[in-house]
């Protein structure tokens, strides 16, 4: 390992860390004798203590956070099994990061300490059997030990004072002893309460965290693209950078929101109650923003050992914010579990950095930095030519990434991003991962800037501009064919088993189909020419083919592949006519009669079936014997008239964080509401995802309501 890291010495901190990343994957800790761990450990803790400086001091993380991590607890697993390795200066022994010479220090009276990590299930039962050893006497037997959950903000920690029930001063963590004043700042913070209510402290010290939400994050990124200024990596760093602006009006503008999490004292008056929960429930009646315990699922809840084990009620809870955690307006990291009673608390006690009595259960990380390696582009089957960056290989969240997508050209050059550069990688739930920004500060050389392709990088077709996107002019090009065929065979539409992505492309590079019809004209003999088709498999497809003959034609009317005619538009078009035939004369005047179904659609459709060569599609299909009428089983889609957003119009721009356009058109449809392709001043709603381009500047103009992915789903949600 120490050889990896020699080779890298002359290189950028972001740089070592990814080498030394990668040694310890051959060679962990655990693995390491004495002679190992000191040629290793000098350089590991120089790069931690840069990592952490950029992350705490800076605002400008160089690694992702489980990247971090994972160069901390080695170093830490180093320090513990060689003691003698250990500095007193260690990032090991130290609390967040310094603070800033351009703010005036605090001390705290309280130090407000880290938290120790979890990562699975074993790690928090672990954590639960030391503070049952700790409260020896306390605790006999199973006796369950209450323990109170709840999630951890992605933000900015602060220690707020309040006098006689006003607010006198607020400070950030700092190194957990010294912290920055930043009460002006502080005082901009809306959902914060400049004077308490109900019987406060005399004196009251509230803990929480400042943060930033998904949307005003993905709107100040906008502001700061627009103005050729950096964006923020993440909201995390946005709360933290505006926090420390010098200028208290640049806070205010960031619109930056609050939950408190804990008291770090509270002399005189009324007592603070016994209990974590019991704090919140306080807190709250005080008038601070708390997370709410009434929610479904809840953001916080009490496990006193009523309904369960509370260690395995608190992993099941972490369990499931790990997988919903994409449903939030705000970042979380991972869940705090804590021993419930404060004496208890007490009793326990903290080592030089850390709580005993609290633990928090990371979730895995969702960014990495790699280096990307090039800028390629991929073919979509309406034809988009999207760029798509091609990454040296990096764990983000459990799964390996090669490719992210760029979204679009304005993504590209607003954020600066270069081939060659390291790059922050995001990937959310199931969505295709994206590169977010590049590590400017480890550039290396005069990196050229992107420009896009003159011509299709398939078939060398002509393009052109369609807003922020290139579009293919042709129908015959094979990635655009591929992607076509995959779609028209997909399980959502015409379901032919054996006619997956591999095999659509085989088929298409082979010359065996050009159009949809084909499928239905393959023979086993055809077939038997293919690399990697016996008579079984042939015989298998074959069947499948048959098979999807007889598919409702709601099915078929999806598969066709219309642009904007989604699975749910495709059945409203089914529902008010009762073959294809009917739908391919339909005006415009008499499409947009569906509710749901909005100019753009109408639009999109009458333009489809104008198309000589989509007619001459249709007709093939019918000859092959492909259903093409209403069966009499085929379910009307009913959208609600009477709900929040019925009879609403939609627009929808950019790329959403875990909806696809057709999805999110999905929604909106079932909903009883109506999508249009430009925003007018009949327009009443815009979804503006990342990439949002003149469609967003237009709403603002009129005034129209911008809202994100997550409010749509809260419209969506109160319409069924």
């Amino acid at each position: 390992m120490a050889e990896a890291v020699a080779r890298v010495v002359e290189a950028g901190v972001a740089d070592e860390a990814l080498a030394i990343l990668s040694a310890l994957a051959d060679r962990p800790p655990a693995r390491m004798d004495a002679a190992a761990a000191a040629l290793v450990t000098p350089d590991l803790r120089r790069v931690v203590e840069a990592l952490a400086a950029a992350y705490y001091e800076s605002d400008d993380p160089l690694v992702g956070d489980e990247q971090y991590d994972r160069l901390f607890h080695a170093l830490a697993e180093i320090e513990a099994h060689f003691p003698e390795l250990r500095e007193p200066d260690s990032p090991t022994a130290r609390v967040g990061g310094a603070a800033l010479e351009r703010f005036t220090k605090v001390e705290h009276p309280v130090p407000l300490l880290s938290l120790g990590n979890a990562f699975s299930g074993d790690d928090l039962r672990a954590w639960y059997a030391r503070a049952r050893r700790g409260l020896a006497g306390e605790f006999v037997g199973d006796e369950p030990i209450p323990v109170s959950v709840e999630l951890k903000i992605d933000g900015l920690a602060l220690a707020l004072t309040y006098a006689d029930g006003r607010l006198v001063r607020g400070a950030t963590r700092g190194n957990g002893t010294v912290g920055e004043d930043v009460t002006a700042h502080v005082r901009t913070i809306r959902a914060l309460p400049l004077a308490l209510r109900g019987d406060a402290p005399e004196r009251l010290e509230v803990r929480g965290e400042a943060y930033m939400s998904r949307r005003t994050w993905e709107r100040v990124n906008e502001e700061l693209v627009a103005a050729g200024e950096r964006p923020m990596a993440n909201p995390r760093n946005g709360a933290a950078g505006s926090m420390r602006q010098l200028d208290p009006s640049v806070t205010a503008r960031r619109r930056l929101d609050f939950l408190a999490y804990g008291i770090g004292y509270a002399d005189g008056g009324a007592p603070a109650p016994a209990g974590q929960s019991a704090t919140l429930d306080w807190l709250a009646d005080l008038r601070f923003p708390v997370l709410p315990s009434s929610s479904h699922p809840p953001l916080r809840a009490l496990f006193d050992g009523s309904d369960g084990d509370p260690i395995d009620r608190a992993i099941a809870f972490s369990e499931t914010w790990a997988e919903a955690r994409d449903g939030l307006d705000f970042e979380i990291d991972g869940v705090v579990i804590k021993v419930d009673g404060v004496e208890h608390q007490r009793r326990l006690g903290a080592i030089s950095n850390a709580p005993r009595w609290a633990v928090a259960y990371k979730f895995p990380g969702r960014e990495a930095t790699t280096r990307l390696l090039e800028i390629g582009h991929s073919v979509g089957r309406t034809g988009v030519i999207k760029p798509m960056a091609i990454l040296e290989p990096v764990e983000v969240g459990g799964v390996m990434i090669k490719r992210a997508t760029l979204h679009n050209r304005d993504y590209i050059l607003g954020r600066d991003i270069r081939a060659g550069d390291l790059v922050v990688v995001k990937r959310a739930g199931d969505v295709i991962p994206a590169v977010v920004m590049p590590v400017v500060d480890a550039r290396v050389g005069d990196l050229p800037e992107y420009v896009e392709p003159a011509r299709c990088p398939i078939c060398g077709g002509e393009l052109v501009r369609d807003g922020a996107d290139l579009r293919h002019l042709s129908n015959v090009c094979t990635g655009v064919l591929k992607r076509l065929m995959e779609h028209f065979a997909a399980r959502s539409a015409m379901d032919i088993n054996g006619l997956g992505e591999m095999v659509a492309a085989q088929l298409v590079d082979a010359g065996a189909i050009k159009d949809f019809p084909d499928i239905y004209a393959l023979t086993m003999e055809s077939l038997l020419q293919l690399e990697g088709f016996g008579e079984k498999r042939a015989e298998n497809l074959l069947a499948g083919i048959e098979e999807s003959k007889g598919r409702p034609l709601r099915r078929l009317v999806y598969a066709l592949g219309i642009p904007h005619v989604g699975a749910t538009v495709a059945e409203l078009l089914v529902d008010h006519f009762p073959t294809l035939d009917a739908i391919a004369v339909a005006g415009e005047p008499e499409l947009e009669e569906i509710r749901g179904v909005g100019p753009e659609i109408a639009a999109s459709v009458v333009e489809w079936f104008a198309s000589e060569e989509n007619r001459a599609t249709v007709e093939g299909l019918r000859a092959a014997g492909v259903n093409a009428t209403r069966l009499a089983d085929e379910e009307p889609v009913i959208a609600p008239a009477d709900s929040e957003i019925a009879g609403r119009v939609f627009v929808l721009t950019g790329t959403l964080p875990t909806l696809t356009r057709e999805e999110a058109a999905e929604l909106i449809v079932r909903a009883g509401a109506r999508v249009s392709g430009s925003v007018s001043r009949a327009t009443d709603y815009v979804l503006a995802g990342e990439a949002a381009g003149s469609k967003l500047e237009k709403a603002r103009d009129l005034g129209v309501a911008v809202i994100d992915e997550s409010e749509l789903r809260r419209l969506v949600g109160a319409a069924h």
